[in-house]
């Protein structure tokens, strides 16, 4: 009995019912029960909970924190109390926000199940009669009507003018007027699928009655939600690089200590001293702050991006949305405004253009240019007035938006009249309706009888090919008509054809025969989704930042096509490729199609998904836009899925990354940004954290072999770490972007958290820091101070290098002395508290006691300064040559 969900719209209507064994007059109540225990209800599978110890103690699961808490162990062995503590908290905070962002987000699949309609009606037992949604089977024969939603898939076998809206499905901005002829064609997308009707879409006009052929996980929502629930999570590409970045720098630091620790007992030194010098240095070498300050780094860029209207699901979306390399986006709504807008006019004589988008009747009706109204053009007017009153629908201003209750194509001819000065209110008074023919897609026209004074007028809408066989045109207006409609659709406009005659006065009803025939051909007018215009900046802005942009939409492919010139996605003779094309491929063909075509059009759900893999299997850092049902596996298959918050479904919101609360494309170009600004904080945190580390255990093995003592006791090694990276090391995450941050390219995916240029850096400054504090120790020694003279020389040399390495770490190339010393002014305040705290350590007695220090003379402290701000020297000099060489 089963078929596939592409082969039922094949079928004639008794061979459909035939092979579901039922029949016009439905199911009786004893099949339907046994059909119920065979295929199950008619709903979405339960998803299993996730335990909350799972999610707990999947935030320990870093190799990083595992290096921490093996420090935490040892430090706590050598009754390093305080050092244990402050590491445990490090780790525990950061497990608890991980927690929680992580608890948060919601199951994607259980969204859909809330599209499921609470009852259908449906003819069993020879009767109409309503059931619950859950109870529908196979074979049931289901009602429909404007307003309900499609409770299963269904093969429609009558239906009476029905319309549906598939948008949340198919990506099609207007709604789809249905049949039940056999279609013939093989491969059809959902899109396409005339004779059907499927499980979630909402009825917006006529009836129906049509058979259920799937329910549940078998139907096109059901697939979808099973191909939600199959995709396991990618993980975003900053986990990727700060895995590698912990076992890096867990093997060098392992390493670093084991040599210090060999080299100590070869010099002479005891095991125990040199344990404890080894551990230290350890724990002072390792960035146990970085965690915490990613996570940091990335809530403010949560912050700063909901000032932007996006709201972020979960933390490691902020700096995957600044690695992005392609933005999928879907085209209703996203880049378009989902509001059907008039943009061109023709009369018959001469073509007009209508500024404004949207059903706010905001803006002009224009001639060469120059504006003009329906009352200095009577052609004009009569071409208005037609799309005005020959018509179902109304325009509403609600909340300050204006909206339309009805169709949208017919909204925006009344938008479009209203802009040309027609009153909607006062025409109706003017011209009263007395009769209408609806419009049906079989003859592809509407009309309406009107009295207008003593005269009483036909009024018609329609196809162009329809309406004008129904005109008295002359061969020349015909091919006049017929370019210029041409030329309309060309543009991915949707033309509709105007016509009119005089009524008999005493005529009061209107039938098929009165249209037929000796119509006045009044004009016609063009109308499309349009762009938004924030949207054809933020492609611009896009493009600059090496960022490709890709739309795929349910749209057909002129539309798609002209959108995607509009928008600047595609040029003038850029192909685009169909979902029909799409299907005839395998993923091979696909990989290589998906470098060069930026517009795909008339897609299905699968297909999204398809493309979206292909450009992953390339190394592309992909974000998927979107906001229909349709959008969902996709948004949850791409590294980032950024959903619409106003016009989104809860299935594109719960499976997305990230929710855009305006719905609007140019909110994704700013979260860009600050998606760059967070992982250029991380960097400046790690060159900022790595240098000092270096330098203590180079320090060391220098001293060592010049047969000195080493210049730091263990506690004092910890000093360094905490006064050094207790507040800098997070105020680095609150820096604001850099000039030029979105005219850089993406970098590059493959790259880690440190460039090229930063290792070399860090290097340099490792060194540099090492051979002064080297310098600065040997000289207090050689001059006949104190072994804690010396040391305190030695820290203090250390803290107030890292003081100055905080300024280099605020850019990568720009000059520190061109950057506001208050452009972050929690970093400024952090490193005066540093000061203050080295200060308390040398001259505080507590202090001096604990860690075995005594005061400096004001020709140490100069000593201290000057070798200190060589790293400044040394650093600007690198990226003066660097500047220079670029």
């Amino acid at each position: 009995m089963e078929r596939t969900q592409m082969e039922w719209y094949q079928q004639e209507h008794q061979q459909t019912l035939d092979t579901l064994q039922s029949t016009e007059t439905g199911l009786s109540s004893l099949e339907a029960q046994n059909r119920l225990a065979q295929y199950g209800l008619n709903k979405l599978a339960d998803e299993e909970k996730i335990s909350r110890l799972q999610i707990l103690l999947h935030q320990f699961k870093s190799p990083l924190i595992y290096i921490l808490l093996i420090a935490a162990l040892v430090t706590l062995l050598l009754k390093e109390y305080i050092d244990s503590g402050v590491i445990l908290a490090v780790v525990l905070l950061n497990a608890v926000i991980g927690y929680l962002q992580e608890f948060k987000a919601e199951e994607s699949v259980r969204a859909l199940k809330n599209l499921l309609v609470a009852k259908a009606r449906v003819i069993r037992d020879g009767h109409e009669q309503e059931i619950p949604g859950t109870d529908l089977v196979p074979g049931d024969i289901v009602l429909l009507a404007s307003g309900s939603r499609v409770p299963a898939d269904l093969r429609l076998l009558h239906d009476i003018e029905l319309r549906i809206d598939e948008a949340m499905l198919t990506g099609e901005s207007l709604p789809a007027d249905k049949t039940t002829a056999v279609l013939a064609e093989t491969g059809l997308p959902p899109a396409d699928q005339t004779n059907m009707a499927f499980m979630g879409t909402a009825v917006v006009n006529g009836r129906a009655r049509g058979v259920v052929v799937a329910t549940g996980a078998r139907t096109i929502l059901g697939t979808i939600a099973g191909e939600v629930r199959s995709i396991g999570q990618l993980k975003a590409p900053i986990q990727h690089k700060i895995e590698q970045f912990a076992h890096t720098i867990g093997l060098l630091v392992l390493g670093a200590a084991g040599l210090l620790f060999m080299i100590g007992l070869l010099l002479g030194e005891t095991v125990k001293t040199m344990f404890m010098v080894a551990v230290a240095a350890a724990v002072a070498t390792i960035p146990e702050g970085l965690p915490i300050v990613v996570t940091i780094a990335m809530a403010v860029g949560v912050a700063r991006m909901a000032k932007h209207n996006a709201i972020i699901r979960k933390l490691p979306a902020v700096e995957t949305l600044g690695s992005t390399t392609v933005i999928c986006s879907d085209k209703t709504g996203t880049l378009t405004r989902n509001e059907m807008t008039v943009t061109n006019l023709y009369d018959g004589r001469q073509q007009y253009q209508i500024s404004g988008t949207g059903y706010e009747p905001e803006g002009q009706v224009l001639l060469n240019g120059t504006a003009v109204t329906a009352a200095s053009i009577p052609e004009l007017a009569l071409l208005q007035r037609i799309g005005l009153l020959c018509n179902e629908s109304d325009v509403y201003e609600e909340e300050g938006r204006y909206k339309v209750d009805g169709d949208p194509t017919e909204g925006a001819l009344i938008t479009a009249a209203m802009k040309a000065g027609l009153q909607p209110e006062l025409e109706k008074e003017q011209y009263g309706q007395l009769a209408m023919i609806p419009f049906e897609s079989e003859r592809g026209y509407m009309a309406t009888l009107h009295q207008a004074g003593e005269q009483r007028l036909i009024l018609l809408k329609g196809a162009p090919e329809q309406v004008l066989e129904m005109c008295a045109t002359s061969p020349q207006q015909l091919a006049e008509i017929t370019r210029v409609a041409t030329a309309f659709a060309a543009q991915g406009m949707r033309v509709l054809a105007f016509a009119w005659k005089e009524a008999a006065p005493d005529q009061d009803a209107l039938g098929h025969h009165d249209t037929a025939s000796g119509l006045t051909f009044a004009g016609l007018q063009g109308m499309i989704d349009p762009p938004r215009p924030e949207a054809i900046e933020a492609i611009e802005g896009c493009k600059k930042a090496g960022i490709r942009v890709v739309m795929i939409t349910g749209d057909h492919a002129v539309t798609a096509q002209a959108i995607g010139r509009q928008l600047g996605i595609i040029e003038q003779d850029d192909a685009v490729l169909t979902g029909r094309e799409l299907e005839a491929m395998d993923d091979d063909a696909l990989f290589e199609k998906v470098r060069s075509v930026s517009v795909f059009a008339r897609v299905a759900p699968d297909h999204k998904l398809r493309i979206t893999r292909q450009l992953i299997r390339h190394g592309q850092v992909v974000a998927m836009t979107g906001d229909g049902v349709n959008d969902a596996p996709a948004l949850k298959a791409a590294h980032i899925g950024v959903a619409m918050g106003i016009t989104g479904t809860d299935v594109a919101k719960e499976a997305s990354d990230m929710v855009l609360t305006d719905d609007n494309f140019a909110s994704i170009f700013s979260a860009v940004r600050e998606g760059r600004i967070v992982f250029d904080n991380l960097r400046k945190v790690t060159f900022f954290l790595l240098p000092t580390g270096i330098a203590s255990i180079i320090s060391i093995i220098i001293t060592m072999i010049m047969g000195m003592p080493i210049p730091y006791l263990p506690a004092q090694l910890l000093w360094i770490n905490l006064v050094t990276n207790g507040l800098q090391d997070v105020a680095m995450a609150f820096e604001p972007g850099e000039k030029g941050i979105l005219k850089r390219p993406p970098r590059n995916p493959l790259e880690g958290i440190m460039s090229r240029l930063l290792i070399q850096r860090t290097v340099l400054v490792g060194m540099v820091i090492a051979l002064g504090v080297a310098w600065n120790y040997t000289t207090a020694l050689q001059e006949g101070n104190t072994l804690e003279n010396a040391r305190t020389v030695a820290v203090t040399t250390m803290v107030f290098f890292q003081f100055f390495q905080a300024w280099n770490s605020r850019s990568e190339y720009d000059s520190i002395f061109r950057i506001n010393p208050l452009g972050n002014p929690f970093l400024f305040y952090s490193m005066i508290a540093a000061v203050l705290a080295q200060l308390a350590f040398i001259y505080a007695p507590p202090l001096q006691w604990v860690f075995r220090t005594v005061p400096l003379t004001a020709t140490e402290w100069v000593r201290v300064l000057a070798v200190a701000a060589s790293v400044l020297v040394v650093v600007e000099l690198d990226k003066w040559l660097r500047r220079r060489s670029a």
